[in-house]
C-alpha cells in the first residue's frame, strides 16, 4: 500500500464530506455509515497490489532452486509474472 493505512478514515472522511457539501450524493444511511463504509472500499483498492505481489512471490517459489542458482532472475521473473496477472484479471493498479 503506498499510503499509510492511518491515512484512510481522513481521507474517507474527507471524500464523503465533499460529496455532501457539494450536493453529489443524498445518503440513504448515516453519514458516519457511509464514511465506514467508504473507508473500507479505499482499503480494499489500496490493497490490491499488495495481494498481488503476495500472490506473484506464492506462484514463484516453485522457481525458488533455480532462482537461487541463478538460472533465473527473480526480479525480472517477479516483473512478468506480475504484469501478466494484471493483464489477464484487468486490475488497474
Amino acid at each position: 500500500m503506498r499510503i499509510p493505512k492511518s491515512w484512510v478514515p481522513l481521507l474517507a472522511r474527507r471524500i464523503v464530506e465533499n460529496l455532501l457539501s457539494k450536493g453529489l450524493i443524498e445518503p440513504a444511511v448515516p453519514e458516519e455509515t457511509l464514511i465506514e463504509e467508504t473507508g473500507k472500499l479505499l482499503l480494499e483498492e489500496l490493497t490490491v497490489e499488495d495481494r498481488l505481489n503476495e500472490e506473484v512471490r506464492q506462484l514463484l517459489k516453485k522457481y525458488e532452486s533455480e532462482i537461487e542458482k541463478g538460472r533465473l532472475d527473480f526480479r525480472k521473473l517477479f516483473d512478468m509474472t506480475k504484469q501478466k496477472l494484471v493483464r489477464e484479471r484487468n486490475i488497474i493498479l
